[in-house]
């Protein structure tokens, strides 16, 4: 696992700007909803093959761990993740709500709170990024002591994920942490 490539293998870097909510498939994958927060709209997948990308603003929100669960459960309804066919299945959808869970708690505990959640869908994994203003560096705690309570999220992220690191943008406050899961068999 990585914590120093800002991006996974064969990955061409961050998404252009005005990427947000639309897929490279078809047409728009979210839209804004009145409180700053982009709303998945329908429940077709788009395309087969189809890069689809949604994002939630966390401008002024509050109880923004479940809001970023719920934006990401109703994601994977749209591109099909869920409801699940199988137990590899549901444990993969899972898999990507705790992985959100984790990374957004970090940056309300570490970060001053997230700024954004983007959610990226290819069909054979799914890209998690959250931004926020922190200067902390992410990492799994060292040594990891199972038996006691707090310190676990990126042992967490590191275990569930193919790959994860650390995107910042010079001259930009804050960071990106990116973690990548791979779609369910």
């Amino acid at each position: 696992m990585s914590t120093t490539r800002p991006y996974s293998p064969g990955d061409r870097g961050p998404e252009p700007s005005g990427a947000s909510g639309a897929s490279e498939g078809g047409g728009a994958a979210s839209g804004a909803s009145g409180e700053g927060v982009a709303a998945p709209s329908g429940a077709a997948a788009g395309p087969p093959g189809g890069r689809q990308v949604r994002r939630l603003s966390f401008e002024e929100a509050s109880g923004v761990v479940p809001l970023a669960r719920d934006f990401t459960r109703q994601a994977l309804y749209a591109w099909g993740w869920l409801p699940a066919a199988s137990a590899d299945q549901r444990a993969a959808a899972e898999d990507v709500l705790l992985v959100v869970s984790e990374l957004v708690t970090n940056a309300c505990l570490h970060a001053e709170g997230p700024d954004q959640l983007w959610i990226t869908c290819d069909n054979k994994v799914i890209r998690i990024e959250v931004a926020d203003r922190g200067t902390g560096q992410p990492a799994p705690r060292t040594p990891h002591r199972a038996g006691r309570p707090g310190g676990h999220g990126m042992f967490i992220v590191q275990r569930l994920c193919l790959d994860w690191g650390v995107v910042r943008t010079p001259g930009v406050a804050g960071k990106t942490v990116w973690a990548e899961l791979g779609a369910p068999a």
